[in-house]
């Protein structure tokens, strides 16, 4: 098994960082952590994501869009 981290990617706050890992079965899985704060206050979130995929390009894409959306989502205001 091998892990890859793509690139990444500013959402206000948060960075937001893909990752696609090459399963036993030749298939991918999809990963993206979101990064806030810096040095000693930084907080890492890792996202894991259930569907596997038959191309590096189709896990990445999806880490990205699903990283993206979270890390948007936080950004909201809370509504009280």
């Amino acid at each position: 098994m091998s892990t890859s981290l793509e690139t990444f990617i500013a959402v206000g706050q948060f960075v937001v960082s893909p990752l696609v890992t090459t399963t036993d079965s030749g298939r991918y899985a999809a990963s993206a952590v979101i990064r806030s704060g810096r040095g000693r206050s930084t907080h890492h979130r890792v996202l894991r994501f259930v569907p596997r995929f038959t191309s590096r390009e189709s896990a990445q894409r999806y880490a990205v869009e699903q990283g993206v959306a979270h890390a948007s989502a936080l950004t909201q205001p809370q509504e009280t």
